[in-house]
């Protein structure tokens, strides 16, 4: 006997009643959050708390959970009186003393950056861009030297700040899985100074103290000296071979005194890098060497005179930020570039 239309569709209704349940189960696992790490916020770009490129005494580290050990916050390097600015633009949500130290919050929509020790030179309410002054830094920070310690969170999460510095300025987070790049880029550095200074000697020398004649070739704070230090991405101690100076991007490079552009270009991880002959200076045979510049308006070959422009400041390269790196060798061999120019 044939089914009925009345059978055929009692028979289908189950299938039916499966199939809906099934659309709705998926609905409601779409709609349900992920489990497991929290969906990371996003983070506005901003700026530097301190001016210029600061240095970072001691990095941000994500506790295992909520109430674990870990460093809630970088740690840079100032001194006291230095304007503390904000590095998010938001509403000031504290300013005031905790615990007998001067602290200012920041409100960013869902985000808040804190700052202490500040004297305070805002009030809880006013609203605030990025570079906008707050206070300025105080002594009885917990580091050994003068520092501002610099906070994010969201809620209850502590972020790390220079998640932040998204602009042409920021610091540069190498993610693990491109460590053998970073390390092939050091070893390309390395390979770059030691070819710069090939057949002219080995090692570095002590620079003469005293003034040369030679002019700062850019603003900016020192940010980084010359000499050992622990690499801030490989963690091995390696030879900074010249002086960081912390100049914004697009800030003027000029020649610091009078010579011939030898070489100008890419070079690695240097970045864009220029290299002028000044010939014999005081007894010795003078070269200095500008890297990371956002690029430069002269050619090998040229005569160049004491304060003309030679390029503008930028982050090529393996750089963690917009700055300046000088070097100086003398008699062919690397010099503390502090040791020859008045910095």
């Amino acid at each position: 006997m044939r089914p009925t239309g009345t059978s055929r569709a009692a028979r289908a209704a189950p299938a039916l009643v499966a199939t809906a349940l099934l659309v709705l189960a998926a609905l409601l696992v779409r709609a349900q959050p992920a489990t497991g790490a929290p969906r990371e916020p996003a983070v506005p770009g901003g700026g530097w708390p301190l001016a210029g490129v600061p240095r970072v005494v001691r990095p941000f580290v994500a506790p295992a959970h909520r109430y674990g050990p870990g460093h809630r916050g970088v740690d840079l390097a100032g001194r006291v009186g230095t304007p503390v600015l904000a590095a998010l633009p938001g509403r000031v949500a504290f300013a005031g003393l905790v615990a007998g130290r001067g602290v200012v919050s920041v409100d960013t929509g869902g985000l808040r950056t804190t700052y202490e020790p500040v004297a305070a030179q805002v009030r809880a309410g006013a609203v605030v861009g990025v570079g906008d002054p707050l206070g300025v830094l105080t002594a009885g920070s917990h580091c050994r030297e003068p520092c501002l310690h610099w906070g994010l969170r969201s809620g209850p999460d502590y972020l790390d700040p220079l998640r932040t510095l998204r602009s042409a300025d920021s610091v540069a987070l190498v993610p693990a899985d491109r460590r053998d790049r970073v390390a092939a880029d050091a070893a390309e550095r390395a390979r770059l100074a030691e070819a710069a200074t090939a057949g002219l000697g080995a090692g570095w020398v002590a620079a003469p103290g005293g003034r040369h004649g030679f002019a700062r070739p850019a603003g900016g704070p020192v940010t980084s000296p010359f000499g050992l230090r622990l690499h801030p991405v490989l963690h091995v101690w390696k030879l900074h071979d010249g002086t960081d100076l912390g100049a914004a991007c697009g800030a003027p490079v000029r020649a610091p005194a009078d010579g011939r552009v030898v070489a100008v270009g890419p070079a690695g991880g240097y970045g864009n890098r220029l290299l002028l002959e000044h010939g014999r200076v005081d007894g010795v045979v003078v070269r200095t060497g500008y890297a990371h510049a956002a690029g430069y308006v002269v050619r090998p070959g040229q005569q160049v005179v004491r304060g003309q422009l030679l390029g503008r400041v930028g982050s090529t390269g393996y750089a963690t930020g917009c700055h300046l790196h000088l070097q100086v060798w003398l008699d062919g061999r690397l010099a503390d570039p502090s040791r020859w120019f008045t910095l």
